[in-house]
């Protein structure tokens, strides 16, 4: 399995979000980096076709971004994940099942089959809105996870979650690596340097890094604050 983005470009009037960026992902984990404004959202809904690009293709395996078959093998969870605070994990997924065509009980046997994976299966009769955020974010994997995608595409899955919540995030991402190709965006460069098995950076629309990363190349995250310390400070200045 391959994803193949080449010369990817999203222009708006004044402004270019994402600037011809070109990679090739195979199964494994990969850890996309960047501040916030990077461009890291507009490439993830660029490669799930929800935003058109203005230059450049996105296929995998042979199949095009726009088709179809393309968004069969896709699992997507966003940044602002939606739900409906009344209905229960379970009921929630069969629901979200049905909307994919999914015959009802072969999505009843996947429903409990994923609630158990991402440790949602003692709670599957509790209403949503009960939950902690990083339940909600377990359950938004669960339904990006409803027709077992080859392609699995999160964005900021672990923004907000407390310290124990990121760890159990990462140990399931990594499983869900091993047979798949899984594109993960963060800022947070703890999130993914443990189980990236290659690291992206975005800044100002552009990949200025790809490739795998080790001890030897010194430390992860002060490269990553080298490149991002402007971005973030003028972040941190705005919310101020």
């Amino acid at each position: 399995m391959e994803l193949v983005i080449d010369r990817l470009t999203k222009q708006y009037r004044n402004r270019i979000a994402v600037e011809r960026v070109s990679v090739k992902m195979q199964q494994g984990v990969y850890g996309l980096l960047g501040a916030n404004g990077a461009g890291k959202t507009t490439l993830m809904r660029m490669l799930c076709g929800i935003l058109r690009p203005t230059g450049g293709t996105v296929a995998f395996d042979g199949m095009d971004v726009s088709e179809e078959a393309y968004r069969a093998v896709l699992g997507y969870l966003p940044q602002d994940f939606g739900y409906y605070p009344e209905f229960n994990a379970t009921d929630f997924l069969l629901y979200l099942a049905a909307l994919k065509g999914i015959p009802r009980a072969q999505a009843k046997k996947k429903a409990a089959e994923l609630l158990e994976l991402v440790s949602l299966q003692e709670s599957r009769r509790k209403k949503i809105k009960t939950f902690s955020g990083g339940m909600k974010q377990r359950l938004g994997i669960a339904q990006a996870l409803l027709n077992d995608p080859q392609l699995l595409i999160l964005d900021e899955p672990t923004a907000g979650l407390d310290p124990k919540e990121r760890v159990r995030f990462r140990n399931l991402i990594e499983r869900l690596g091993k047979d798949r190709v899984v594109l993960l965006s963060t800022h947070i460069v703890s999130d993914i340097e443990h189980i990236a098995d290659q690291i992206l950076m975005m800044k100002a629309g552009r990949l200025i890094y790809q490739g795998g990363w080790d001890e030897e190349m010194g430390d992860l995250e002060a490269f990553y604050l080298s490149q991002f310390a402007e971005e973030e400070g003028e972040m941190r200045d705005a919310e101020s």
